[in-house]
C-alpha cells in the first residue's frame, strides 16, 4: 500500500525573482490534498508588446482544485498576490491573508467586480490555522511591506517552515520586529526542510534597519532649500511614514502622488497603521505652497513610462511639476531589468538642472531581503535538517546551496520551476516527478498563453507593419483601383512608392482568376498576399502582417 508524504512544487519563483507560486500536497498518492502558498506576478519588458503582468501557469493545479483545500498568503508584494485576482476565478477556494494583504486582495478583486468576501478568511498576526493535515502557523517577521509572514506547516509526518520574503530589522518603525523566541522554538521542535529565501545571497553583513534609512533622509531634507520630492515603492509603509516624518521635522506639508501610493496609505490607515501622521495635501493645493515647505511622495521608482515619477519629469502631470534646483530622492533600489528606463528617467531630470539623491551616492534605502549575516541567525534559529532555496535566479540559488553547506546544514537540493519534491518521509528531499509549468500573460484583461496567436500577431506587427488591401470587385467581375492602406513600413525619399508595383501586380493577378468565380477567392486572396508581401520586403525589408479584403458591390 502506498504510505503518506508531503510534496513541494514550486510553479515560480524558483529560477527566477518574482511570479512566487509554490504548491504543497499531503496524502496517499491516489488521495492526496493541496495548498498554494502564494500566487504572484512579474512584469514583462518591451519584449513582449502590449504585456504588462505575467503570471506562472496554474493548470497543473487546476486540474486538482477539487482537493486544493486553499490559497495561503505570506504578504501582499506583487510578486507574491499579484495574479490571485486574475486565477483564482479558475480555482474559487478559500483565501487566508493577515488583515492587510486581505485589505489590498479585496481591492483586487473590487476592481474586477468580484465579491472574495465569503472566501477571505482573514487571520490574526501570529495565529494558526488548519487546512486537512496541513496545520499552518504564521510566524511574524520584517520585510520591506506590513504584515510579512513566515508559514511553519506543521504535518502529521514533519514540520516544513517557509519563510516567504523576510529580513532581521532591529528597528522596523512599523509593525513588530521578527518573532526570533517563536522561530527558536519551531527550530527546537525539529524543522525537517526550510523553504528560504535566496534573493540576497551574495550580499555580505546585513540587509539594514528602516531607522537608519529615515535618520539618514531627515540629515538630506534639513539641507534642502527648495522643493524635495522622494520616490519609493509605494508598499514600503515603514519608509513612507519616514517620510511624513521627515516632513513633520523639516516643516513641510506633503503631498502623495500617485494611485498605488494613495491605496496602500488608505490599507495602511485602514488596518490601523501610519497614526499620529500630520495628513497629507492634494497636489492641486501642494502648488500653492511655497517651494521650501512642500514634499512630494511619489510612485514611479523604477521609470514606468506611466507612472507619476515620469508624467512629472515629462511635464505631462497635470498638478505636480519640478524646476531647476529642486531634488529628486530616489529611496529604491533599481530592480534587475529596469535599468534602462530608469536611467533614462535620471538623465533627463539632471537635464532640467534637478538634483539626484539615490542609494548609488547616498544612504536612502535599505533591501527587504536578508543578507548572509541575517540568513547565519535565521539558520542558528530554526536548525533546519535539510534546505531547499526558492526565491531567487538560479545563480542565487546554486550560491545558497553552498552557503547551506558551509552552515553545516545536513542536506541541500537545488530545483526549479515545476520540480516535484518528496519532502518526507526521507533521509532527504528528492525530485520525484516533473509537473508542467511555463507562464501566463494577461493580456488586455484576458490570460492568454505565451504561444498565443495574439501575441504572435502583435509582435509582428511590431516588427514588420501592417499591410491593408481591399479590391472592390462589380457584378460583372470587374476590378476597381485597389484600396491600399499601410502603418509601421518605412518609405525611400524621393524614390518610386512601392504602392504602384502594388497596384501593377494585383492587376496583373486579377487578369488570371476569374473574379466572379467565388470558389477561386481563396486561392485569389493567397496569391496577392505572397506577391505583394514580396514587393514589400524587396523595397524595404519588411515583411508586414498582411490583410486582404475582397468586397463585391
Amino acid at each position: 500500500m502506498s504510505r503518506e508524504e508531503l510534496l513541494f512544487c514550486p510553479l515560480g519563483g524558483s529560477g527566477e525573482i518574482g511570479m512566487n507560486m509554490n504548491l504543497y500536497a499531503y496524502g496517499k498518492e491516489d488521495n492526496q490534498k493541496w495548498i498554494i502558498v502564494d500566487l504572484g506576478v512579474t512584469f514583462a519588458d518591451d519584449s513582449i508588446p502590449g504585456i504588462d503582468l505575467i503570471m506562472p501557469d496554474p493548470g497543473f493545479i487546476i486540474d486538482k482544485k477539487n482537493d486544493l483545500l486553499g490559497i495561503v498568503l505570506t504578504h501582499a508584494h506583487e510578486d507574491h498576490i499579484g495574479a490571485v485576482a486574475h486565477i483564482w476565478p479558475d480555482l474559487k477556494c478559500k483565501l487566508y491573508a493577515t488583515p492587510f494583504t486581505a485589505a489590498l486582495i479585496t481591492e483586487k478583486f473590487k476592481e474586477k467586480k468580484i465579491d472574495i468576501s465569503s472566501f477571505l478568511k482573514i487571520v490574526p498576526l501570529n495565529s494558526k490555522i488548519k487546512l486537512g493535515d496541513f496545520e499552518i502557523d504564521f510566524v511574524t517577521l520584517t520585510h520591506s511591506i506590513l504584515e510579512p509572514n513566515g508559514l511553519s506547516i506543521k504535518t502529521p509526518l514533519g514540520t516544513i517552515l517557509h519563510t516567504g520574503d523576510w529580513k532581521i530589522d532591529p528597528n522596523p518603525l512599523i509593525g513588530n520586529k521578527i518573532d526570533e523566541d517563536k522561530l527558536k522554538k519551531i527550530g527546537d521542535e525539529g524543522v525537517s526542510a526550510m523553504i528560504c529565501d535566496s534573493t540576497n545571497i551574495f550580499s555580505p553583513g546585513r540587509a539594514g534597519s528602516e531607522s537608519d534609512v529615515r535618520d539618514s533622509l531627515l540629515r538630506i531634507m534639513e539641507l534642502k532649500t527648495k522643493r524635495i520630492l522622494v520616490t519609493s515603492f509605494a508598499s514600503n509603509v515603514a519608509r513612507m511614514e519616514s517620510i511624513f516624518y521627515c516632513a513633520k521635522k523639516t516643516g513641510r506639508a506633503i503631498c502623495l502622488v500617485g494611485r498605488s501610493m494613495h491605496r496602500i496609505f488608505k490599507a495602511a490607515k485602514k488596518c490601523g497603521y501610519l497614526k499620529g501622521l500630520i495628513d497629507p495635501i492634494e497636489p492641486r493645493e501642494a502648488k500653492k505652497v511655497k517651494k521650501n515647505k512642500i514634499l512630494y511622495l511619489a510612485t514611479g521608482s523604477q521609470g514606468e513610462p506611466m507612472g507619476a515619477m515620469n508624467r512629472i519629469v515629462n511635464g505631462s502631470h497635470p498638478e505636480v511639476f519640478l524646476e531647476d534646483g529642486d531634488c529628486v530622492i530616489f529611496s529604491s533600489k533599481i530592480i534587475p531589468g529596469n535599468e534602462k528606463k530608469l536611467y533614462n528617467l535620471q538623465n533627463q531630470i539632471v537635464r532640467n538642472n534637478i538634483e539626484i539623491i539615490s542609494e548609488e551616492n547616498a544612504f536612502v534605502h535599505v533591501s527587504g531581503h536578508p543578507n548572509r549575516d541575517d540568513l547565519k541567525d535565521m539558520y542558528k534559529w530554526v536548525k533546519p535538517k535539510s534546505v531547499i532555496p526558492v526565491h531567487g535566479e538560479h545563480r542565487h540559488m546554486q550560491e545558497h546551496v553552498n552557503f547551506a553547506k558551509e552552515m553545516q546544514v545536513p542536506k541541500t537540493l537545488l530545483i526549479e520551476n515545476g520540480d516535484i519534491i518528496k519532502l518526507l518521509p526521507g533521509d532527504a528531499p528528492k525530485v520525484v516527478d516533473k509537473a508542467p509549468s511555463g507562464r501566463v500573460y494577461l493580456d488586455g484583461s484576458v490570460n492568454v498563453e505565451t504561444d498565443a496567436q495574439s501575441i504572435k500577431d502583435r509582435k509582428n506587427l511590431s516588427i514588420n507593419g501592417y499591410l491593408e488591401i481591399t479590391l472592390l470587385v462589380s457584378n460583372n467581375g470587374k476590378i476597381k483601383k485597389p484600396i491600399i492602406s499601410f502603418r509601421g513600413i518605412p518609405e525611400k525619399e524621393n524614390s518610386e512608392h512601392f504602392i504602384f508595383d502594388m497596384e501593377d501586380e494585383i492587376f496583373n493577378i486579377c487578369r488570371t482568376f476569374s473574379l466572379d468565380n467565388k470558389n477561386q477567392q481563396k486561392n485569389l486572396i493567397e496569391t496577392i498576399k505572397q506577391n505583394c508581401r514580396r514587393i514589400i520586403r524587396e523595397k524595404t525589408g519588411k515583411k508586414p502582417f498582411t490583410n486582404i479584403n475582397i468586397v463585391r458591390i
